[in-house]
């Protein structure tokens, strides 16, 4: 079961997943395409919450290069390179450790359910370090109603061992 918490700055939320549950969805048809366009989602909405685009734009873009893009290969890999870019700047935004390129180039050549539960792995650890709980963000209007006049504390007087006798 999957974690949901809410990507500050945002109404939506992200995904906290079991990495290897991920990996072995992977091996059921088509997920892996569900998979990418919910990790590309997620790190568009981050990066558009914190104002830039290094995070994605489209994560429409990335499935598509990575489905219909397979046939000519060149979209699909530029595609596996830019989402690993993206969750490596996600968790240096978050002042993470970023996953290691090399090992996710060697998984992704010797079995794609393991790179995929790397990339995984990258994507939990912003979603645990933004500070977002999984609690829903409360309305405003129970944010700011104003305390019984029993409990504000008046810090206009002064202690009562300064105040003039009268």
């Amino acid at each position: 079961m999957a974690q949901e918490v809410a990507i500050p700055g945002t109404d939506k939320n992200a995904k906290i997943c079991n990495v290897v549950g991920v990996a072995f969805l992977c091996l059921v048809p088509f997920y892996n395409w569900i998979w990418w366009y919910r990790v590309n989602r997620e790190l568009a909405d981050y990066g558009r919450a914190r104002g830039t685009d290094e995070l994605g734009t489209s994560p429409g873009k990335s499935l598509l290069a990575i489905t219909l893009g397979s046939l000519i290969i060149v979209p699909a890999v530029m595609s596996f390179f830019s989402t690993h870019k993206r969750i490596t700047k996600a968790q240096a935004i978050t002042g993470q450790t970023p996953i290691n390129g090399w090992l996710s180039v060697v998984l992704y050549f010797v079995f794609s359910p393991a790179w995929i539960a790397y990339m995984q792995s990258g994507a939990n650890t912003v979603w645990e370090n933004t500070g977002s709980s999984a609690a829903p963000v409360a309305p405003a209007a129970t944010i700011t109603e104003a305390a019984p006049a029993a409990e504000v504390a008046d810090t206009t007087t002064e202690p009562a061992g300064d105040q003039p006798s009268a």
